[in-house]
């Protein structure tokens, strides 16, 4: 499958259709539905729901989508760094982060680059765990951000001087809002809304571990709606929602929570652009 033709397919799933998708690659219609239909006898696969209207994508085809968006997103980022001047530090670094004060660490080892090479560019994506482990497996990420264990038969770590710990972030006017700390007794019975990931990762007390799960959240503001909302109670870290002045919400510290780690992670024998290892080398000096 040539790279020309995920540029064609995504033309078309962007444009909904094979007339528009040719007036926007300047080619002509036939030649672009014969490209098309040689792709789909390739995959052995139906990628399009063709009608009068407008065309879809089937099951398939969303897969390939995303797919292909990956795909010619790293080959966009590799021909940038093999064009890079051998005697110029520039280019663009890529991390994936989950909410946490402790990304203050990760800016400020970014800005202490910037003031020495202003070219070189960040890119944060703010993921939970999951998803920046996903991202880094695929190369769509040059650094993770993340807390507790590391596999380190897949990955290389660099542990900062940053700790977290677990809490509960509840309605301001709950009864256990009453209470300085919270503890897994406290919940007992009471409908928890956790991040996807932490209760799979043994960072909650045993009791939190088996108790019913209300709801997840990917990322914490939607979180606090729920727990806005009255959904429940919603165990995360502290200083990611803002809850002062007149904010419904409050945040007490999680008893019995040991301090959470929190490393700087990267696929193992990474080959890093020059701009990627000078930013290494200043995240292990300023750790």
């Amino acid at each position: 499958m040539e790279l020309r033709v995920l540029h064609y397919f995504l033309a078309v799933t962007r444009e909904q259709s094979i007339s528009g998708a040719a007036e926007a690659l300047h080619l002509s219609q036939p030649t672009l539905s014969r490209q098309l239909r040689d792709m789909e006898e390739e995959l052995g696969k139906q990628l399009f729901v063709r009608s009068n209207r407008k065309i879809t994508l089937t099951e398939e085809g969303m897969l390939l989508r995303k797919r292909a968006e990956e795909i010619l997103d790293l080959v966009s980022r590799t021909k940038d760094e093999i064009s890079l001047s051998d005697e110029v530090v520039d280019g663009d670094i890529h991390i994936g982060a989950g909410e946490s004060e402790g990304i203050r660490f990760l800016v400020k080892a970014a800005k202490a680059l910037q003031e020495e090479y202003p070219q070189v560019r960040f890119h944060n994506v703010s993921s939970d765990r999951v998803t920046v482990l996903e991202d880094l497996d695929k190369g769509l990420l040059d650094f993770g951000i993340l807390f507790g264990e590391i596999d380190t038969s897949k990955y290389e770590c660099l542990r900062v001087p940053y700790t977290e710990r677990f809490g509960v972030l509840m309605r301001r006017d709950d009864p256990l809002a009453q209470k300085e700390t919270i503890t897994p007794e406290d919940l007992a019975d009471k409908p928890l809304i956790v991040s996807r990931q932490p209760l799979g990762d043994g960072f909650l007390p045993h009791p939190l571990e088996e108790q019913q799960v209300a709801a997840t959240y990917n990322l914490l503001f939607n979180g606090s709606i729920m727990v806005e909302e009255g959904m429940g109670y919603a165990i995360c870290f502290d200083h990611i929602i803002n809850i002062s002045g007149d904010s419904p919400l409050c945040f007490r510290p999680l008893e019995g929570q040991p301090d959470i780690e929190m490393h700087v992670v990267w696929k193992k024998y990474q080959l890093f652009t020059k701009a990627g290892q000078k930013f290494l080398e200043k995240l292990r000096e300023m750790a």
